[in-house]
């Protein structure tokens, strides 16, 4: 008896059940989310058309203008000098670089010197006899004779009869040896050309050198050079002398340049010309990397706007009674960031900032500061 209670009981809120779902379903009510239209904030400015300079971004690495490199016209062993051969010494104008052993040359010069000296003194008593107008300047040439010094030259000779005396007596053809001699000596002494600093040393003292031999590198460190290239359009206006701005990659520091050379040939392959600029500061070095900034020309009725405004090549977007617009326009000039406009009317009202999803007829509502006052 209790198992068919239960059973009709169970029967009983299964079709209770059923027909309650079909009365929750009956009743129910369908809510459709309502669309809220959003206006987007776009950032303007007021078209004044005017002159905007055309500058020219190029790079390159600085080069010292002056530099030597070193290398030996005679053979022998390298000599310690007043500093070490090493990168980074400083010498002064005219002071010794490098020094070669010339112990040996310098003895055959000597003796050259000698010989000189011994056919000078065996002419002079012929000379006083045969010839006494003469015998003085060439007894003052005898007497100023130091074989410590360099040779000097002979005195001149004024007549055909002394000069067929003294090239008789081989007088000429020994001075003329003496001094090439002496000319080849003094390349076994290297001397600054200018103040400069060594950049690069390949030996070291003690070291046998060979003529022909590359001993190092030497530069001037007051003056750089920075060669840049510069599009061909833009060569009828770069005028050496120009003043141009130089910074770093990290804008850490700019300079003032100037432009020094232009070379005269247009690149095949790039289509660009090579410019050299010419700029002095202590705090630079050699192959340092630095940006230069050339004012090519000075462009008339336009303006110049973020490069990510300008669409299809030709159009940017304009505000027309919250409505976006698209108008035509004439790039002149791009750069990295940015891009030269005309034939866009004064008064304009034109995106300042893109905005993303923009399209034409979109409303939208233009951004306006509100200026808050303060009172103390």
């Amino acid at each position: 008896m209790r198992k068919i209670i239960l059973s009709v009981l169970g029967i009983l809120l299964i079709i209770g059940g059923f027909f309650g779902a079909q009365a929750i379903i009956a009743n129910k009510k369908s809510f459709k989310p309502r669309a809220e239209k959003v206006i987007k904030t776009v950032f303007t400015e007021v078209v004044q058309n005017g002159t905007v300079p055309i500058v020219v971004p190029a790079n390159g690495n600085l080069v010292a203008k002056n530099r030597v490199e070193l290398y030996a016209e005679v053979q022998g062993v390298f000599r310690k000098g007043g500093q070490l051969f090493k990168t980074g010494e400083r010498y002064n104008k005219g002071e010794t670089i490098i020094r070669i052993d010339a112990s040996e040359y310098g003895a055959s010069v000597q003796s050259a010197k000698s010989n000189l000296f011994n056919e000078l003194t065996s002419i002079m008593p012929d000379l006083r006899l045969d010839y006494p107008e003469f015998f003085p300047k060439w007894q003052a040439y005898l007497n100023s004779f130091d074989m410590s010094k360099p040779t000097p030259q002979l005195p001149e000779m004024t007549s055909e009869k002394e000069k067929f005396f003294i090239s008789g007596r081989g007088i000429l053809t020994s001075f003329y040896n003496v001094k090439n001699l002496e000319q080849r000596l003094s390349k076994y002494r290297i001397a600054a050309p200018f103040n400069g600093v060594l950049t690069e040393t390949l030996v070291t003292e003690g070291t046998l050198v060979r003529s022909g031999q590359k001993l190092g590198e030497f530069i001037n460190t007051d003056v750089y050079e920075l060669e840049v290239a510069v599009s061909k359009k833009f060569s009828d206006l770069l005028k050496v002398g120009e003043s141009v701005e130089l910074s770093a990659l990290d804008d850490s520091k700019t300079y003032v340049g100037e432009v020094a050379r232009i070379n005269g040939r247009v690149d095949q392959a790039s289509q660009t010309i090579k410019a050299f600029i010419e700029v002095k500061d202590s705090s630079l070095r050699e192959g340092m990397y630095l940006e230069a900034k050339l004012d090519a020309k000075q462009e008339k009725d336009a303006i110049e706007v973020d490069r990510n405004l300008l669409l299809e090549g030709d159009k940017i977007f304009v505000v027309r009674d919250t409505i976006l617009d698209l108008i035509d326009v004439k790039p002149v000039y791009f750069s990295e960031k940015s891009v030269v406009l005309k034939e866009v009317p004064d008064g304009t009202v034109i995106m300042s900032k893109p905005l993303l999803g923009a399209y034409t007829g979109m409303a939208v509502k233009v951004y306006q500061e509100k200026e808050t006052n303060t009172e103390g």
